[in-house]
């Protein structure tokens, strides 16, 4: 289901970018490609970005920086992030990491069998939510839109005249259907 949204890969190292895009060109997504922090900032707020994989240590602004400007933003708040690290697992790391609603953390050298699987998965479902917070905003548009007989509201009645000019006008009350009008 790939669309326009793009897998943004972030490294300062030009040899991982490159195993990194080889690694999930099979799944045919667009890729796109950023060497730093503020190089990816201005690329996920441009839009159209649909899965990040960034590396936590980078010179300047950091992933983790990356990450928790990201999530302060409405439009990038629900962006998937896979955080890539070559320094080994550290606990304080993964702490903050999951504190800021990473999908994942991996450590490299990464599997490609591995990586492409839990981007496929990501991206997906990151697309199927977009796709349903889209549908749901037009179906409000529409209910919004319509007057209220058309979704299901009956419109009053007008009042009735009673024979006795004494008697103030009344509305005809519904009454329940009977079983003999059921059938």
């Amino acid at each position: 289901m790939p669309s326009d949204a793009k897998i943004l890969i972030v490294d300062d190292h030009e040899d991982t970018l490159y195993a990194l895009e080889s690694a999930l060109a099979p799944l045919g997504y667009r890729l796109g490609r950023a060497t730093s922090g503020d190089e990816a900032l201005k690329q996920v707020l441009r839009g159209q970005v649909g899965l990040l994989l960034l590396d936590v240590r980078m010179p300047g602004v950091s992933g983790l920086d990356v990450v928790r400007y990201l999530r302060r933003l409405e439009q990038t708040q629900h962006i998937p992030v896979i955080l890539l690290t070559g320094f080994g697992a550290d606990h304080e790391l993964t702490a903050a990491a999951f504190a800021l609603g990473v999908a994942d953390l991996v450590m490299k050298p990464v599997d490609p069998w591995s990586l492409r699987t839990k981007v496929r998965y990501l991206y997906d479902a990151h697309q199927r939510h977009l796709a349903l917070e889209h549908e749901v905003r037009e179906l409000r548009a529409l209910v919004k839109d319509h007057d209220p007989v058309a979704v299901g509201a009956r419109p009053a009645r007008p009042a009735r005249p009673h024979p006795d000019p004494r008697v103030p006008p009344q509305r005809d009350v519904e009454q329940p259907a009977t079983a003999q009008d059921r059938t």
